[in-house]
């Protein structure tokens, strides 16, 4: 008969294993923790032999050097906070992306905070999170009218850098030439001969979207061209399929301006699901020169955004406000270019304008 098993106390969790401390090189290398100490801030009065013998200890020891301690001695956190309204539009990832790559270049990391509506009390809570997170300024893209109204109070001592919004001059500014864009690709259409041109714009509530319309119309009032009705988008292609498809069923529709490529794309899938085809009966421009425009069918003409170029521009004045270093242009507005393709072409000759 097999023995009962005698009932074993449950084993300990093993202790767990402290890392290894400035000391712990110091004594490994050779030298004294203050040498040690320079080599971890990135001081340069320590000799090169020494250096490269500490970084080979800390190495071979696997000792982090405490960044928070660091922060607190020199009062600086080498963190950047991002507030975003979106992540899932192209140009707010192609706008990140380089403010990441800019921030790692220059050893800041970044913390993002979406807010899922541009909001004053949705902007404020995304502060005060990013505020427990200690960093040491905040770009804010949130391409939206809720950063131009005086109301909303970003926090005081604070570096701030505003990107797509361009109405706040108590904070650096970046931002795309959004009216010259729409202008661009609003002359192209109406230079081909159209006699006017649709937008499909993005949302209402949109700082660029705004822009864009405003400069269409304002193009097409300078041209003495007819202001049709706008078409009302969300940047989305579901929104260009939906309106695409009430232009496809109107024919005196021959040229169109969405916003943005999205919408675009849209457009102009209705466009061939309705028969009516792209550039011969309907010219299509879009906005932001994504990197799959010109794959699109027909290649779409586009306005290009130089995304990359903002995000390094907000994190070079955030930087400079950061370590205060003067800045002699507070603002940056980058130019747009029309890229044209194959989805822009004259009217049909019935719609084509005529010399008078």
């Amino acid at each position: 008969m097999t023995e009962p098993l005698a009932d074993t106390p449950p084993a300990r969790p093993a202790a767990r294993k402290r890392g290894p401390s400035l000391g712990d090189v110091a004594l490994d290398a050779g030298v004294s923790t203050q040498t040690v100490s320079r080599v971890a801030n990135g001081l340069t009065n320590v000799e090169e032999s020494t250096r490269q013998r500490v970084l080979a200890s800390m190495q071979s020891l696997g000792y982090r050097p405490n960044r928070a301690a660091r922060a607190l001695r020199s009062g600086q956190f080498r963190n950047i906070g991002v507030i975003m309204f979106t992540l899932s539009s192209y140009g707010n990832m192609r706008t990140l992306d380089a403010i990441a790559s800019s921030a790692a270049t220059v050893g800041y990391s970044i913390t993002v905070v979406p807010v899922e509506r541009p909001t004053q009390r949705d902007v404020s809570l995304a502060f005060s999170r990013l505020l427990e997170q200690a960093v040491d300024g905040i770009i804010v893209v949130l391409e939206a009218h809720i950063v131009d109204r005086a109301d909303v109070e970003l926090p005081p001592g604070l570096s701030v850098v505003v990107v797509d919004s361009t109405e706040r001059p108590d904070y650096p500014q970046v931002d795309t030439d959004q009216a010259e864009g729409a202008r661009q690709a609003t002359e192209h259409l109406l230079g081909l001969g159209h006699r006017t041109v649709w937008h499909v714009s993005g949302p209402a509530e949109s700082y660029s979207a705004a822009r864009r319309e405003e400069s269409w119309r304002r193009t097409l009032e300078g041209a003495g061209a007819p202001v049709p009705e706008v078409f009302r988008g969300d940047w989305s292609t579901a929104a260009g399929y939906r309106h695409g498809r009430e232009i496809a069923e109107r024919p005196e529709i021959t040229a169109v301006f969405a916003a943005n490529d999205q919408m675009a794309l849209g457009v102009l899938r209705a466009l061939h699901e309705a028969g009516r085809r792209v550039p011969e009966d309907v010219s299509v421009v879009g906005f932001d020169d994504m990197a799959e425009s010109d794959s699109f069918w027909p290649p779409l003409t586009t306005v290009h955004q130089e995304f990359e170029a903002i995000g390094r521009r907000a994190l070079d004045l955030l930087i400079a406000e950061i370590e205060e270093r003067p800045e002699p242009v507070r603002s940056s507005v980058q130019h747009t270019r029309l890229v044209v393709r194959a989805s822009t072409a004259p009217p049909p000759s019935a719609h084509r304008l005529t010399a008078s």
